[in-house]
């Protein structure tokens, strides 16, 4: 067995309010002791926010600044340029949200910011939809899951923000999962010795939102890798294609299954599900082989 290499320093703390086996939590842990003590973060409302806890209490050991859902990117440039006006350039601006305040609500702060190549680390935990507030669908709903406002599940594609990010050629945008905790560690490390723009999305499956067991966490978000719903890679400059999990050795299948958001699929739903994942990793393996 494997173990994950992690020094433990407290930045993520007990008695916060995530659900049982929240792999959300997992994360939160391995990243804020990544980043260290010497960082602001700036938290929409979402899960994050719940767990971080109001104020005066805290589950996290950094300054948290809780703003608008809309205004995550430019919130956190203003963090970064009041840090910089005090001389506190090496202090990390760490935004930590959802994907609807992400690839939805949040979308246009976190594009200016990305014009810009604002200083600040964004991570988005990636739960594909409005877990919060009943589970609505939001851009980062997968093909077909149903969901609060799409009960006979979603029409369209989830958005390829990493692509849509990268075409602007900020300095690092990558996946992670909580399945690879190793590997997440590492693009944390990476992304924290680069300037610039860098944003990471984080592979979140909801076990309430998604219909999973309290113990499926982990073993959904590593299905999600080895069938290539959610591949781990990352893009540096726009140009550098790096991928993490070199292998799509699983079909859709198990993955679908063990969500209740999937159980109304028919055969016919699930392989043009199939056929799509084939499509995109076909067009990522290209875009690796092209920059090596």
């Amino acid at each position: 067995m494997d173990f994950v290499n992690f020094k433990e320093s407290n930045a993520f703390m007990s008695g916060h309010v995530a659900c049982p086996g929240c792999v959300e939590a997992l994360s939160m842990r391995v990243i804020l002791n990544k980043v260290g003590p010497n960082a602001v973060a700036v938290v929409p409302p979402s899960c994050t926010a719940v767990i971080c806890g109001p104020h005066p209490n805290s589950a996290i050991g950094i300054p948290v600044y809780h703003t608008s859902l809309e205004s995550s990117g430019a919130s956190a440039s203003g963090v970064r340029r009041a840090l910089n006006a005090q001389g506190k350039n090496d202090t990390t601006v760490l935004v930590m949200a959802g994907d609807g305040g992400t690839y939805d609500i949040g979308f246009q702060a976190l594009s200016s910011a990305v014009e810009r190549n604002e200083d600040i680390l964004y991570i988005c935990f990636d739960n594909e939809g409005y877990m919060n507030t009943g589970g609505q669908k939001s851009a980062s709903t997968p093909l077909h899951a149903a969901t609060g406002s799409t009960p006979a599940g979603k029409v369209s594609k989830k958005k390829n923000i990493i692509e849509m990010l990268a075409a602007q050629e900020i300095p690092y945008v990558a996946t992670a999962s909580p399945g690879h905790l190793e590997d997440m560690a590492n693009k944390v490390e990476k992304a924290m010795a680069i300037k610039g723009m860098r944003f990471i999305a984080v592979n979140i499956p909801c076990l309430p939102g998604w219909g999973l067991e309290d113990n499926q966490g982990i073993t959904s978000s590593r299905l999600a890798v080895e069938c290539g719903m959610f591949p781990l890679y990352e893009v540096e400059n726009g140009y550098k294609y790096t991928l993490n999990w070199k292998n799509k050795d699983n079909s859709v299948d198990e993955y679908l299954k063990m969500q209740k958001r999937y159980r109304h699929l028919t055969e016919e739903a699930i392989n043009e599900i199939q056929v799509s994942i084939d499509a995109d990793w076909e067009r990522l393996l290209k875009k690796v082989r092209a920059s090596e």
